[in-house]
């Protein structure tokens, strides 16, 4: 494992295909950079699980550091992401809604450290039998408790080789720095080799905040999540500590504080109009 991740600039077909163990880690650095009012950036080092959702009996045996559903030094939790449902079935639903079925959803997101856990977003890739994505689920989470799901079907216009190119209106309020007339722009390399997120919101004027995420692909063993939780300890904590402490520096700039709105059907689905509209 290298101490720092290196460029990243494979493409779809470079990349490889899905992961083929039912778990595996993705570790890379985070980075925001906000342009307006005033320039404002920081970045840090993590590690994400991507998980099989219909393998999950397989991914619970692949390190004696690692569970699902129970307790253990790093785990997953279905009811993380789906409450009481398995969260198969409730991936299954979600896509039934816009009328597909996938043959293969993973789902990377952060791992629990410890029993505990900060997801500001999770992402789910619903693939076919043919290994095609076919959909995109962004789940997004706030400070406050609450939680919000895009279910944004790929339609053949959003493929290319530098990955999945989608968009959609911001409908949930996650920083109390931003309004919400704001639209999100996915630029996402499905995980293979590697992984890359970069979602770049903006206002009538442009882009406002540009968030992203590198990693490259490490197999989930013992060994690998021992190093991980000595060279990256209290993940959960660091996390919500730096969004934390990101806003008090914010603040103390003169950013505007914007209250919260009301919150809003906990499912959004992008229309279909707007699967061609993201390729333009």
């Amino acid at each position: 494992m290298t101490a720092r991740t290196a460029s990243l600039g494979v493409c779809m077909e470079g990349n490889g295909p899905p992961p083929a163990a039912p778990a595996c880690l993705y570790v890379g650095d985070v980075m925001h950079q906000r342009m307006k009012p005033f320039g404002h950036r920081f970045r840090y080092r993590v590690f994400s699980l991507c998980i099989d959702l219909d393998r999950l009996v397989e991914a619970d045996r692949v390190s004696r550091l690692f569970s699902v559903n129970g307790r253990n030094l790093v785990s997953f939790h279905e009811s993380d992401h789906s409450g009481e449902q398995p969260i198969g079935a409730y991936a299954d639903e979600l896509l039934a809604r816009v009328g597909l079925r996938a043959k293969r959803i993973f789902l990377v997101c952060y791992p629990r450290i410890v029993g505990h856990v900060f997801n500001p977003l999770s992402v789910y890739y619903a693939y076919d039998d043919r290994d095609v994505l076919t959909a995109m689920i962004y789940e997004v989470r706030n400070t406050f408790g609450e939680r919000h799901t895009y279910l944004c079907p790929v339609g053949e216009t959003q493929l290319s080789e530098a990955g999945v190119r989608q968009s959609c209106d911001k409908l949930f309020h996650v920083s109390p720095f931003i309004g919400m007339d704001m639209r999100y722009h996915f630029r996402m390399l499905p995980p293979g080799k590697e992984i890359r997120w970069r979602i770049l919101e903006t206002d009538s004027d442009g882009p406002l905040l540009a968030a992203t995420f590198s990693g490259r692909q490490f197999p989930l063993t013992t060994h690998t999540l021992g190093r991980l939780v000595v060279r990256i300890p209290f993940q959960t904590f660091k996390i919500l500590g730096g969004i934390h402490w990101e806003a008090l520096k914010l603040w103390l700039r003169g950013a505007r504080y914007i209250s919260r709105p009301p919150p809003p059907p906990p499912v959004s689905i992008t229309p279909f109009y707007e699967v061609a509209k993201a390729a333009e």
